[in-house]
């Protein structure tokens, strides 16, 4: 910021800086105005450093645009001329930078942009093939960042109001070599929003003579900055209680409760705030009050707050280890970021060793060389044990064996026997600490005798580690080994730290009757749940190829910037691999979730999809038998509580139920200090508010009087046979390499366009389903992919389809999806197109009576083999474990394999699946809900397959398939909308009779303001019984038929279950309880004449999993799309006024913004 009198004159760096913090920069506004002394800006040596490298990346692109491209570059002015008012300086260069583009210069380099509020400097615009100019930054990072596209946008924003015609794409040049494109349309809306608003808020405080007041409700403020950490300390703020939230910040000040002193009294309950949060609270805080008391100097207070956590303490051996990483994350070497350079770590009697890297190449030795030494001492002393504070060396460790490609199994290994040890969790469960931080350098004075000296922390380190590296390369030997020595002691002080602190664990457990743990229980679980394995042979040799052919890459291109793109041919070779272990993976992310939720504190997994944390317990059935045929006890309850963004409780599947001590016996083994659960549970949302959990007595147990405190989600289906159907096609992908074989899936990973027999080009026309049909009988060995929008009648296209390929052409043809529903509602509709309903089979999900009332046949497990193999054509439904499995149908057997919402059919179980099939038909759409992975994979084969072909474009590119481009469903005006938000605007709709009379038809923003909602919102609700009260009884004509418009015409959708018992409760009590109400997964596939749309969270800091979930755009696609003539998005306005922390949540809320403004 700089002034110009009374006028406050901008960038895009105080953009980004209000978007993080208002009150900071509000701050740093007051200082500049006189009314207050300077704040404690800390500078930060780290942003210092990148801002020098940052320089030396600009120079070097530079040079390189000067030898191929002609540069104009724009003298920066040495004064602006703003402080005096003149504005000379800045007027010419925005002159010279006008004159550049004027004449249509190649590029111009430091053009200037003032507007008499806004100024800035780009780093290049460059003239593009099609007469556009379009803006390029340069940018050390190693992905695009939130406030670099802010930059570009605000730069493209200065040159459409000088007149000038720019492109759709603004770019980075990051410090990878590689450029980051990105859409001008997904950045704008929001860079105009944010402007705004600060513009709004500058104007404001301009004319304010008195400083910003803390707490002001009109400004954000972060609660973490320097500026503000001032004020909390000052005003006693809530926010000084450690592992205080935002969001539980707000609900204490709405009940009155401002200071850590009004906290440390409170008895009376909070609204929103369950009472064991409440109660944690007011501890942790009236134990920082008795600190606040004692005498400087002293060290903090502390208790034990439960003893059974601290059994979580191994027994401990001569053995043990206690380690600590060091690293840089700017390093960059061979395109990749960050180094682990110092792998430290000390045994019980404080003796040091250390692994240092100064490479990646020295860094993946020390992995080696660290593993190596915990390979022997677990040999000398079985029950050794690693202790480390918080998660950073368990995750390193992976990542590093991951790069590296070294010792991934041996690190599940250590995981697998609770090797690692992390003290943080134990800490925090067991220990209530009068400090506003449990980080570990304020935990020390409880147990270390000798500060610390030389470097304090982490940030200390990487600043001295860059001092290291500077002298060694001046070959400044003395220097560079005197900085790392400095670097060295401080990583062994955090190790003896770590020492120290388990042995004053260790005590304070002694002093409470706990013994240290020698229990491997839960060990044992773990080895059954995750066994370890050799990796399959087919992976580890394709794997081996790509590796050979990428080091060949690079050996021809040694001075490529980045990595050289790979060929379509060396991508599906990467993703078959990835493939091929994915279902691993899967279930280890899975596993290592649910025990690490044995340990760990509630609020660090308590918005995980599929958690619900009990806040009520009432029993319905106790203990008994529940039928003449149960063999063991069961008993009803019925819960109450929060339940996960995101959740849905059918009861269909059997998910863990959580105890806490006391607890239960005999179901399940336990880790001493974690909790324990079993899955002998079924758990239903009842509708109202309330959950009905039965929960069985396992084999040889008793019943007991224990409550759940949590139900969390289920174990992962088996995958053995998908995995092996994967292994069997990538054998034969291996046997044949280089050369690529035939093959539909193979096809798909390598983004190539069907492969035909004899037609030159898939057969277009005015009748698709024809098109189709022709082209599927000229295909060879290959796929179709036909992406269907809401309302564009997929399933009639599909289902008339593969009607006419069995009744006329005798094919045998596979339905398969990723539901039982899904795969049903197909069969019906193929029956319903006319073919034999005897020729329709599938075995029903529920053997007994399931399948009855339908129109195809149901096949018991007897009958299907014998259907299989019928001569003539059939269609023949199942799951991806159905078609995976040679034993139920045998390996290319089918002429057809059709997947129907191949959008969220993932690119492993495409490949599972397709083995049963010659050729494939994708059904769906990507822009619809996502996916869901939990794993984390090298490759993206956990995308769906229609999204791999898609590659992040809205419609289908032509040469793959088919696009349906005609809603039957919504009318034109609401068509429109969607059509923008998810279809590239090439989304239209056929024109009908329907008609609502007196309501406009379309998309209708409805803004309510309200705060403090997180996932319900009573205000939102009352409005919605508004529009339905409003609507009811209108007339409605659709099929020629007119009548008043019904409860059964109204969708209402939601993004949290929370919200949808609100929402039907509030409906219900105006008298429209049959409206129906659900979250968006419960309608996709449904329509009624209006959708009334949902939020529910009030803003940003409010929302459990972020915007970025709420505002997702295929929730959002799905959920408009519902409606025929009108749909109303009832929404908080402060959701637009917030910054995303990703470029995806940068789009999403720009299509948002553009829906409800």
């Amino acid at each position: 910021m700089q002034l110009a009198g009374d006028t406050v004159i901008y960038s895009a760096t105080d953009l980004a800086a209000a978007s993080s913090c208002e009150w900071a920069l509000l701050r740093k506004l007051d200082w500049m105005l006189g009314r207050i002394e300077k704040p404690p800006f800390v500078e930060d040596d780290m942003l210092k450093r990148a801002g020098r490298l940052g320089d030396l990346h600009e120079k070097k692109v530079l040079d390189g645009l000067r030898k191929t491209r002609v540069v104009v570059e724009i003298e920066r002015p040495e004064d602006s001329g703003i402080r005096d008012g003149s504005f000379t300086g800045i007027r010419s260069a925005t002159e010279a930078t006008l004159a550049a583009l004027e004449g249509r210069a190649e590029v111009v380099f430091q053009g200037a942009f003032f507007d008499g509020r806004f100024l800035g400097y780009s780093d290049f615009i460059i003239l593009g093939p099609d007469g556009r100019y379009e803006v390029y930054d340069t940018k050390l990072a190693r992905k695009a960042k939130i406030n670099a596209l802010l930059q570009l946008a605000a730069y493209s924003d200065q040159l459409q109001h000088l007149g000038f015609e720019i492109g759709e794409n603004v770019h980075l040049w990051l410090g990878t070599g590689e450029i980051s494109t990105h859409r001008l349309t997904d950045i704008l809306p929001v860079y105009r929003k944010r402007r705004a608003r600060l513009q709004q808020v500058l104007d404001d405080r301009g004319l304010d003579p008195e400083p910003t007041p803390w707490g002001d409700p009109r400004y954000t403020a972060c609660g973490r900055c320097d500026a503000c950490a001032e004020q909390v300390e000052r005003t006693h703020d809530v926010l000084q209680v450690a592992g205080m939230r935002l969001t539980q910040r707000a609900k204490l000040r709405a009940a009155g409760v401002t200071t850590i002193e009004e906290l440390a009294e409170r008895k009376a309950p909070v609204e929103e705030m369950s009472d064991a949060t409440l109660v944690a609270l007011r501890e942790q805080a009236a134990m920082q009050v008795e600190r606040a008391l004692a005498p400087e100097g002293s060290p903090p207070p502390w208790r034990v707050a439960s003893p059974v956590a601290l059994t979580a303490l191994p027994e401990p051996s001569p053995g043990d280890i206690f380690f600590d990483f060091e690293g840089d994350p700017l390093h960059e070497e061979r395109q990749q970021w960050g180094l682990d350079y110092l792998f430290g770590l000390v045994d019980v009697d404080a003796r040091f060793t250390g692994f240092w890297a100064d490479d990646l190449v020295e860094e993946k030795t020390a992995l080696v060389d660290f593993l190596a030494f915990v390979r022997e001492r677990r040999a000398e002393h079985p029950g050794m044990h690693i202790y480390h504070y918080a998660s950073y060396e368990r995750t390193h460790l992976l990542t590093l064996a991951a790069r590296h490609g070294v010792g991934e199994e041996e690190i599940d290994d250590l995981l697998r026997h609770n090797v690692l040890v992390d003290l943080y969790p134990i800490v925090r469960r067991g220990l209530r600490i009068g400090s506003h931080s449990y980080s570990l350098k304020k935990l020390e004075p409880l147990y270390m005798d000798v500060g610390r000296d030389g470097t304090a922390n982490a940030a200390d380190s990487i600043s001295e580690y860059e001092r290291y590296t500077e002298f060694r390369a001046a070959g400044e030997t003395d220097a560079a080994a005197a900085v790392r020595a400095d670097i060295v002691q401080y990583n062994e002080y955090d190790c003896v730290s770590t020492l120290r602190l388990r042995d004053w664990l260790l005590a304070r457990a002694a002093e409470v009757g706990v013994t240290p743990a020698v229990d491997d229980d839960l060990t044992i679980e773990m080895l059954a749940a995750m066994p370890i394995r050799e990796p399959d042979p087919v992976y580890t040799e394709l794997v081996s190829y790509l590796g050979g052919l990428e080091t060949e890459r690079r050996a021809e291109h040694p001075e490529a910037l980045g990595e050289p793109e790979r060929s379509s041919d060396e991508t599906a070779v990467a993703l078959a691999s990835a493939a091929i272990d994915y279902h691993r993976r899967e279930a280890k992310s899975f596993w290592w979730e649910h025990f690490d939720r044995l340990r760990s504190p509630v609020d660090e997994w308590a918005d995980t999809r599929g958690v619900f944390i009990v806040d009520t317990v009432q029993v319905e059935r106790d203990w008994s038998l529940a039928g003449p045929r149960a063999r063991n006890p069961s008993r009803d309850l019925v819960v109450t509580g929060t339940a996960a963004p995101g959740s849905r409780f059918s009861g269909t599947d059997t998910p863990f139920v959580l105890y806490d001590s006391p607890f239960p016996p005999l179901i399940g083994s336990s880790e001493p200090g974690a909790r324990v659960a079993h899955s002998r549970v079924s758990f239903a949302d009842r509708g109202d508010g309330s959950y009905l959990l039965t929960e069985k007595v396992g084999t040889g147990g008793d019943p007991y009087p224990e409550f759940p405190m949590a139900v969390t989600p289920s174990s992962p289906p088996n995958a053995t046979k998908l995995a092996e159907a994967i292994a069997d096609w990538g054998r034969v992908l291996l046997g044949a390499l280089p050369t690529m074989v035939p093959d539909a899936a193979l096809d798909i990973l390598r983004r190539e366009p069907p492969r035909l027999s004899t037609l030159p080009e898939l057969v277009r026309g005015e009748n698709v389903i024809a098109g189709i049909r022709s082209s599927l009988l000229d295909l060879d060995r290959s796929y179709i992919a036909v992406q269907g929008p809401p309302g564009t009648g997929k399933t009639y296209t599909g289902s008339r389809v593969i009607a006419d390929l069995v009744q006329n052409h005798g094919w045998k043809v596979g339905v398969v999806a990723q539901s039982h529903a899904a795969v049903e509602n197909m069969l019906e509709a193929i029956v319903g197109a006319g073919l034999d309903p005897r020729l329709v089979g599938k075995k029903p999900k529920d053997s007994a009576g399931g399948g009855a009332g339908s129109s195809w046949t149901a096949l018991d497990a007897k009958a299907v083999p014998g259907f299989v193999q019928l001569d003539g054509g059939y269609v023949f439904g199942g799951t991806q474990w159905t078609f995976a499995n040679a034993n139920t149908v045998p390996r290319g057997s089918l002429d057809l394999l059709v997947i129907d919402e191949a959008g969220q059919f993932s690119v492993a179980s495409t490949i599972a699946s397709s083995v049963a099939a010659t050729r494939m038909l994708l059904l769906g759409d990507p822009q619809q809900l996502p996916q869901v992975s939990q794993g984390t994979h090298p490759e993206p084969v956990d995308v769906s397959a229609l999204g791999w072909l898609a590659e992040g474009h809205g419609v289908l590119p032509a040469e793959f398939g088919y696009f349906l481009e005609t809603s039957w469903r919504m009318h034109p005006a609401l068509c429109e909308p969607v059509s923008k938000l998810s279809y590239e605007g090439r989304l239209h709709s056929h024109a009908s009779d329907r008609m609502l009379a007196g309501v406009v038809p379309g998309l209708h923003p409805v803004p309510v303001r309200h705060t403090g909602n997180s996932t319900s919102s009573i205000e939102e609700a009352a409005v919605v019984v508004g529009i339905v009260t409003e609507l009811i009884g209108s007339p409605w004509t659709s099929d020629g038929q007119t009548r008043a418009l019904a409860q059964s015409d109204f969708i209402v959708v939601a993004p949290y279950n929370a919200q949808v018992e609100t929402v039907h409760l509030t409906l219900a009590a105006a008298g429209f309880g049959d409206v129906p109400v659900g979250t968006v997964d419960t309608f996709q596939g449904q329509e009624a004449a209006v959708a009334i749309v949902t939020l529910a969270a009030s803003g940003s800091d409010d929302v459990p999993r972020g915007l970025e979930f709420l505002l997702l755009a295929n929730r959002l696609n799905v959920a408009i799309s519902r409606a025929q003539w009108a749909a109303y998005l009832v929404h908080s306005p402060a959701l637009t006024e917030y910054l995303p922390g990703s470029v995806a949540g940068l789009a999403q809320l720009s299509a948002f913004i553009g829906l409800v403004e």
